[in-house]
């Protein structure tokens, strides 16, 4: 390796940097935010397998364990849940049934493709469209009809099987497809970016059904987990990589509407969290999402430490090393880049850089390079 790196102080100083949302005082490195992902094992240990499909859990586990045992060696902590799979004779007895997912709702199909799972849509014309959304108007003004729509008949009482059993509830709405790439993915990329121009109220009010949805949706399961509007979880997180296809006017018009009627449903205090990832060229964007003050964000490898900083000065930044990068190996590619972050966070006065991919962290990603990482933090990212 072309940099020295002190492993132990390395870590040390690692727990520190996360501290405030990355932004301690105390802090005296980068924040590392890589901590790779189950996908990484096949690359990494020479086995076959379906990086974004099925796995089967005992199989998972040992590839998790054997890769643990690497990762000590090359960075010197375990990085990937050890699962071990409970015998047949012990595990529950009850499980809950899976509910219709938001986006079906609107006639998506969860289409998977051999390696991983699609959201394709049923329809592409406008007038297809209204329908789908006087059918959802209609719903969302009967709670108990948009109830039986979202959860199985079986339910109630598997919900209550489960909890006897093992004391858990059903877990929060929290997280989404974002609204563009919801959108896309349900009406067509070209025929959601025209209709803009051709009906821009039919498109700002599939925007708002989307969001109206949403937040049913969210206090739905928000019930069936058992809080109340009064006292819940605050928080709600997108992830929108589609964004990037619409001009401001047009991401004015239909995914912030989307994120300002749910942030202030779901998040709307001060310091709740709040979080937008779209590893896209989205620069363009970032004002409009700045209003929202989020507490993280993952942008696109095009979008710079700099660029987001300066508009973003609370936000915790997730990012900016382009996965490609990461994923060839270069050693020189991934300091240059990770000397880059941390030379602009440096330069603009503040912290909270959690130094990690723009995007996801894909097979092929090896654990020396991650150990690059640590060491260009550890020479470039000193605070």
């Amino acid at each position: 390796m072309k940099l020295d790196l002190d492993i132990e102080s390395f870590w040390k100083d690692e727990e520190v940097s996360h501290l405030d949302n990355c932004f301690s005082r105390d802090a005296a490195q980068v924040a590392l935010g890589i901590r790779m992902s189950d996908e990484c094992v096949f690359a990494e240990l020479g086995e076959e397998g379906q990086p974004w499909g099925y796995t089967d859990p005992v199989r998972r586990y040992d590839l998790n364990c054997r890769y643990n045992e690497k990762a000590r060696q090359i960075v010197g902590r375990p990085l990937l849940a050890e699962n071990k799979p409970l015998p047949p004779e012990k595990r529950p007895k009850h499980t809950l049934p899976p509910v219709k997912q938001l986006p079906e709702l609107f006639g998506g199909v969860y289409v998977f493709d051999g390696n991983t799972t699609w959201l394709h849509g049923t329809f592409s014309d406008a007038d297809t469209l209204k329908k789908k959304l006087d059918e959802l108007d209609s719903l969302l003004a009967d709670p108990a009809a948009f109830r039986a729509a979202v959860l199985p008949a079986d339910w109630d009482e598997r919900k209550k099987a489960v909890f006897e059993e093992t004391g858990r509830r059903p877990g929060m709405f929290g997280h989404l497809r974002g609204p563009c790439t919801m959108a896309t993915s349900l009406f067509g990329v070209e025929n959601l970016l025209y209709l803009y121009y051709d009906d821009e109220a039919l498109f700002t009010r599939f925007a708002d059904t989307i969001a109206e949805t949403m937040v049913a949706y969210f206090d739905l399961m928000r019930g069936e987990a058992g809080y109340t509007a009064d006292n819940f979880p605050h928080g709600f997180s997108f992830a929108d990589d589609d964004s990037n296809l619409f001009t401001p006017e047009m991401y004015h018009a239909f995914g912030y509407r989307v994120l300002k009627r749910v942030f202030s449903h779901c998040a709307p205090d001060p310091g709740d969290y709040r979080y937008q990832h779209s590893d896209s060229a989205m620069g363009h964007l970032i004002p409009q999402l700045a209003e929202f003050d989020l507490q993280g964000c993952n942008f696109g490898p095009t979008v710079t430490v700099e660029e987001i900083r300066r508009q973003m000065p609370r936000t915790r930044i997730d990012g900016q090393l382009a996965p490609f990068t990461f994923m060839r190996n270069n050693e020189d590619d991934i300091i240059a880049e990770v000397k880059r972050d941390c030379e602009m966070i440096k330069a603009s006065g503040t912290k909270g850089l959690n130094l990690t991919t723009a995007g996801s962290i894909n097979n092929g990603s090896l654990l020396t390079s991650m150990r690059v990482v640590m060491a260009a933090i550890q020479n470039y990212g000193r605070y």
